[in-house]
């Protein structure tokens, strides 16, 4: 829920942004919200506490997401700009193309998360 609710606010984000930048501008910068409503919501709601500095779980969980942001993007815009054109899709092409991207990224970014940015620190005698 948390992960469907942050790309909610990614994809409407996006919409208000492509009123101001271009789309493929519009994209990043959804991106970085969605990621960062995605990150307190996820140290909040579904992750265990790891004992680590929050500084640290958000620089694997931005890590995590450069990897996920190229993935959203390269498809999001390839699909809009070139892709869809090239079809003559023309029904909603951004927003389609922007949701079809955001669904990408959804199983490796939670086990990135999970083993990366949310992995709980072992004590030291415990197995």
């Amino acid at each position: 829920m948390v992960g469907g609710f942050a790309a909610i606010v990614n994809f409407l984000s996006r919409i208000v942004l492509n009123q101001f930048v271009a789309f493929r501008w519009a994209v990043v910068y959804a991106y970085l919200i969605g990621m960062l409503t995605a990150y307190g919501l996820s140290r909040i709601y579904v992750f265990e506490k790891t004992g680590r500095h929050p500084a640290l779980e958000l620089f694997w969980f931005s890590v995590v997401n450069i990897f996920a942001i190229i993935q959203v993007w390269v498809i999001s815009v390839g699909l809009a700009e070139f892709g869809f054109p090239l079809i003559r899709f023309q029904f909603y092409p951004e927003a389609t193309a922007h949701l079809i991207g955001l669904s990408v990224p959804v199983v490796t970014s939670y086990f990135g998360h999970k083993y990366l940015s949310f992995k709980k620190v072992m004590n030291k005698g415990s197995n």
